[in-house]
C-alpha cells in the first residue's frame, strides 16, 4: 500500500490554494479587518440585551455568535497577510 505521508506530500508540491479557497480569500480580503470586531461586539451587546429582557434562548443564540466572527476576522487578517497572492 501507499504510505499517507508520502502521498500527502507528493498531492501539492507547490502548495497552492484550489479555486474556491482563492476565490474565497480574493473576496474576504476586501472586507475590513474591523467589521468582524465590531460585529462580534454587536452581537455580545444584543445578547446583553436580550438576557435583561429575559429572551434567555435568543441570548445565548445571539451571544454564541462572537467568537464565530472573531474568527472570521483572524481569517481574513491571515489572507491579508498571508494570503495566495503573496507568493504569486
Amino acid at each position: 500500500g501507499t504510505n499517507l505521508k508520502t502521498l500527502a506530500a507528493t498531492y501539492n508540491p507547490e502548495q497552492k490554494e484550489g479555486k474556491v479557497a482563492r476565490t474565497i480569500e480574493e473576496q474576504t480580503a476586501k472586507l475590513p479587518s474591523d467589521l468582524f470586531l465590531w460585529t462580534a461586539v454587536g452581537a455580545m451587546a444584543a445578547s446583553l440585551t436580550l438576557k435583561t429582557m429575559k429572551v434567555d434562548h435568543l441570548a445565548l443564540f445571539i451571544g454564541q455568535w462572537a467568537p464565530s466572527f472573531l474568527l472570521l476576522g483572524i481569517y481574513n487578517k491571515l489572507v491579508k497577510l498571508e494570503g495566495h497572492d503573496k507568493h504569486s
